[in-house]
Formats: C-alpha cells, structure tokens, sequence
C-alpha cells in the first residue's frame, strides 16, 4: 500500500515521502480500515519537526516513534478481527491514532465511531483531534454556561472554527477573533461579534469575556486576562515560541499563577475518546456543527499539506485525501 513515512525529523518537505510499505495485519481486536481521507493540524507538523523538544519523549527522542504519519481519518471497514463487535466489513467509520497518512490503518474499535451519513469522507475526517481539542477546551476547562461572553482566539483555524460552532451550540454568545480576510468566515461559522485583530485589541473598548480560548498564541498573560472578567476562565489550548517549549512557558506560569489570582488560568491537554467522539458526531447530525474544510491535496502532497498548516495559512481544516 501506498503510505507517507518518514525516518528522521526535519521540514516535512524535506523529510516526509511517499512509499510503498505491507497492508497493517490486524489482531483480535483491531479493525481494518481502507482509509478515504485524513485530516492533519499542527501536531502533525510538530511531530515531523520533532517539535517542541521537551515533546520528544512522546514523539521518539532521536527519531519517530512511528514510521507512518498521520493521526485522524475516515474510511470504509475492510476486515475486522476475531473479537471485534461494533463494525463489520462495509461500515463507513472515523477515528484516531497513529499512522493514518496510508491507504490502510490498523486500529482498535474503541478508537472508531460510525461516520455522520450526511457530511463527506473529508468533513468526517476532520472530526477527531481539532474537535476533541474545541470541545473539551469549552466543556471541560472552560465550563461554559448558557449565555456565557466566550471568546475564541485564533477563530478561523482548525480548533477555532471547531469552537465556534461548539459554543454556540452550547448555549454561549461567541465573539471570534480572526484576520481581516477571515472575518466572514467567523460570522458564517455563527460567531456574534468579531474581533480583527490587525486592526484592534480584544480588549479595546472595555470588553470583558467570561471565558477565553487561546488557541495556538502567543499573547502575553497580562493582556488576557485583562479582558477576562474577574472570575472569569482563560483556556490556553496550544502555543507559539521557541523550539524547546513552543508556549509552554506562558502555560506554566498560567498555572503557577492561578491559585493566586480569582480568574481560573487553565491549559488544555485533550484526551482522545470514543465518547467525546461521539459527540462531536451528534453535534454535526442536529445540524450544529460543520467540519471546515478548506483546502484537500493528494496523498503524495501530504507535506505540502501539512507545511501549510504548520506555518499557520490554513482555514478550517486541510485533508488529505487518499
């Protein structure tokens, strides 16, 4: 089968490649997946970069930990083993895990739910891990309310697009900020107000949130929470800096200050599950919540795509199709 590999870190331009390697044989308890499509965010990017250092334990300290890239797909069932209950041979599935970026992923079922019948094989795809980051930012850090100000940073992107629609469908009045050409995108996803920030400050004219989504920024702790209303919550859902931490800074001092200050300073570390899955799969069939696709290359551009996406010029989200 055709796959996208890589041995070594670096530019994925320079160091991932399209090859030809074995069909994954399945255990027990695995499924086989003929996949159509997978999506990819800024983790793939960080992991073929190698990317922040103090990650590498997770990634492989002096290589990849796994060969194949790719973390989020849709497809068809292709075989499924002895002791699988859930699918069969046929069923349309989306899931996560590594080694996506292939025609073929071996994978658990507990790590697939059954594809929304009335969104493409690409929208499916972009489902897991942007949606799993946006919901559990609002829901589980942010513990937003009906009728909460919840701003969204970094609006337009992947997770951002993602936790528009979800605060929204959660009950929230959404202000989105994103870059002038990015703003109609924001209001069509559902956002009630929009912020350009090349040409304000999210906090400009005394604007107060009860809950703020950072996503992927670099904004310094003081101007946050100075739009943050006292009891407010701040959400730091990824980050931007050096090579060795990429944020992590602003996120440890975020959490060394919180218990010191009436404002709850919070950071994001999403955990993958079939339930959450599954409800990111029941938001899209009541109609409130549309995976953003913008952009689609072919399996042997992967790393155009996912260069495009490392270097922040994405909407929505880019996939892959296969």
């Amino acid at each position: 089968m055709k796959a996208i590999t890589h041995e070594a870190f670096g530019a994925p331009s320079e160091v991932l490649e399209l090859d030809e390697i074995d069909v994954p044989q399945i255990s027990d308890d695995e499924v086989l997946v003929r996949v159509h499509a997978t999506a990819v965010a800024k983790g793939d990017w960080l992991i073929a970069k190698g990317l922040p250092y103090i990650a590498r334990p997770s990634y492989g300290i002096r290589s990849p930990k796994h060969r194949v890239a790719g973390l989020e797909f849709a497809g068809v069932v292709e075989a499924v083993g002895a002791s699988v209950t859930r699918f069969a041979p046929g069923d349309a599935v989306v899931g996560w895990g590594n080694e996506a970026l292939a025609e073929y992923v071996a994978i658990v079922e507990d790590q697939l739910v059954s594809k929304p019948y009335d969104i493409s094989f690409e929208q499916a795809a972009a489902l897991p891990v942007s949606g799993f980051a946006a919901l559990q930012a609002l829901r589980d850090q942010g513990e937003i309310n009906e009728g909460d100000r919840v701003l969204v940073i970094g609006a337009s992107g992947g997770v951002g697009s993602f936790a528009v629609q979800i605060a929204k469908a959660l009950g929230a009045e959404v202000t989105g900020v994103a870059s002038t050409r990015n703003l109609d995108m924001v209001r069509q996803l559902g956002a009630d107000h929009v912020i350009d920030y090349t040409a304000e400050g999210i906090g400009d004219g005394g604007r107060r949130f009860d809950v703020i989504i950072d996503i992927a920024g670099n904004r310094p702790l003081s101007e946050l929470r100075r739009a943050l209303e006292p009891k407010g919550t701040l959400v730091i859902v990824g980050g931007s800096g050096g090579q060795a931490t990429m944020g992590f800074g602003r996120t440890i001092r975020a959490s060394l200050l919180s218990p010191f200050v009436g404002q709850r300073l919070r950071a994001l570390i999403s955990k993958p599950n079939a339930a959450d899955l599954e409800t990111l799969v029941g938001f899209v069939q009541t109609g409130a919540l549309t995976p953003q696709v913008d952009a689609t290359y072919p399996l042997a551009e992967a790393a155009a795509a996912i260069d495009l996406v490392g270097a922040g010029r994405s909407r929505g989200k880019t996939v892959v199709t296969i």
